[in-house]
């Protein structure tokens, strides 16, 4: 049983990465796949039914099971569809148009640098997730040609990862390591890990900048007659574009002042701004509010996206339980003698073909921080920064290996092997780059 969900969660991967060939979405391959592999699962434990439910319950050793995973999983979801709706919000606002009509510029290097450098700031700030979901929408408004969009949103998944990795908010695995302990110190976090993750972007956007040259079109704005009948107005474009900004911004402080998962936070954020526009549009007839309304703009919301993201979370979490990803991480220990470097180097890239989390949480559980000062284990320890700043870029080498990766190849329809040919190997020259980096600064 070992061996087949493997096999069923390769053929899965495969299904997905030939998705156009095929011509079967990427969601149903994600959620067969997901679901096959809880299957496969079940029938290995044996046994009686209540032995089964509980270990489904608790998990084989009492520390997860389903419940804990599900649990983990509609977090992520949930805050995805929250983060989607405010962002459908502030698009159907044309709210968007706050940042877009001041950037003038139509070369495309000019273009890129200018989102990349955007994108990586926002995302230490928000989170990578949130960021690229933002961030699309805004290419959405600037790039008219699919392919060339592509390249940008591409690079956009680079530099979210990379700007995530040196913020306790940024990304969830640093989060992780930040929260139980092993990287308490936020300052220490920021300063040690900002230079190595700015290069994992800055090297990948220079080779970039050599090549992908010209000018960009940008589509017409699409302003149908409910525009001109009801426009919104230049007030209300900035107040739901602030209120969206704002109620994003607010989630990782909500998250730190209270401790509830970062999903109670968006919701909370999103149920003010609906109440805020609910109230800004009550004048109005119900047909020229409803397009301007969370009811209307849930319509928009990529439902095959999220359920994507059920299916491959689901199927990781399989592995995970089984055993599979422990085994690695034990497996490259002894690989590599422990040595701090390899393992990290190597981890970063596993996190690009499965979830980044359960990397990340086998490592916490394999080495326990060393009560001793200036040990590599110890908290704020090298080993700890590395795993944060590997965990965290090294989920750009394949579009599937981030949460930023997910939700961009969702929104945006990205294919697999294009993003494999061209930008996986921009993102896996920055990711050696900045580990290079780290490396000469601090091993």
């Amino acid at each position: 049983m070992g061996i087949l969900i493997i096999v069923v969660f390769v053929l899965g991967y495969a299904a997905i990465a030939l998705e156009h060939p095929i011509k079967i979405d990427k969601a149903a391959s994600a959620l067969v796949t997901g679901m096959l592999c809880w299957a496969i699962y079940v029938f290995s434990l044996g046994g009686g039914g209540h032995d089964i439910v509980h270990v489904i319950e608790h998990g084989a050793n009492g520390e997860g099971g389903l419940y804990h995973h599900m649990f983990d999983i509609a977090n992520i979801l949930f805050f995805l569809m929250g983060a989607m709706t405010i962002v459908e919000l502030v698009d159907a606002h044309e709210g968007f148009a706050v940042i877009t009509d001041r950037i003038k510029t139509k070369n495309i290097t000019k273009l890129l640098w200018i989102i990349c450098i955007l994108t990586f700031f926002f995302s230490a700030a928000l989170d990578n997730l949130t960021t690229t979901i933002v961030m699309v929408s805004l290419l959405r408004k600037l790039v008219k040609d699919q392919k060339t969009r592509w390249m940008f949103v591409g690079m956009v998944v680079v530099a979210a990862n990379a700007g995530g990795a040196w913020s306790p908010i940024g990304d969830v695995t640093t989060t992780m390591l930040w929260i139980k302990g092993q990287l308490p110190s936020v300052p220490n976090i920021i300063v040690d890990l900002i230079i190595p993750s700015m290069v994992a972007l800055l090297v990948p956007l220079t080779i970039l900048s050599f090549t992908f040259k010209g000018e960009v079109e940008r589509p017409l704005r699409q302003e149908n007659a409910d525009h001109y009948l009801n426009p919104t107005t230049s007030g209300e474009r900035v107040a739901v574009f602030i209120l969206g900004l704002g109620g994003l911004i607010f989630v990782p402080f909500f998250k730190t002042i209270t401790h509830l998962p970062p999903f109670m936070g968006m919701m909370l954020s999103l149920g003010i701004i609906w109440t805020i526009t609910e109230i800004m549009h009550k004048g109005k007839s119900k047909s020229n509010k409803q397009p301007l309304s969370v009811i209307g703009v849930l319509q928009k919301i990529d439902m095959a996206s999220v359920l994507f993201f059920l299916g491959i979370l689901m199927a990781v979490a399989a592995l995970q339980e089984f055993g599979h990803l422990r085994t690695a991480a034990m497996a490259l220990d002894s690989a590599f003698g422990g040595d701090i470097f390899s393992i990290n180097i190597v981890i970063g890239l596993l996190s690009s073909i499965v979830d980044n989390v359960p990397l990340v949480a086998a490592a916490q559980g394999m080495y326990d921080i060393s009560p001793i000062a200036g040990n590599n284990f110890a908290a704020n320890g090298h080993f700890w920064e590395l795993l944060a700043y590997c965990a965290g870029t090294g989920g750009s080498a394949l579009i599937i290996g981030s949460a930023a990766g997910v939700a961009a190849m969702g929104l945006e329809k990205i294919d697999f092997m294009w993003y494999l040919k061209k930008i996986s190997w921009l993102a896996i020259i920055g990711y050696f780059s900045g580990a290079a980096v780290y490396y000469m600064l601090y091993l």
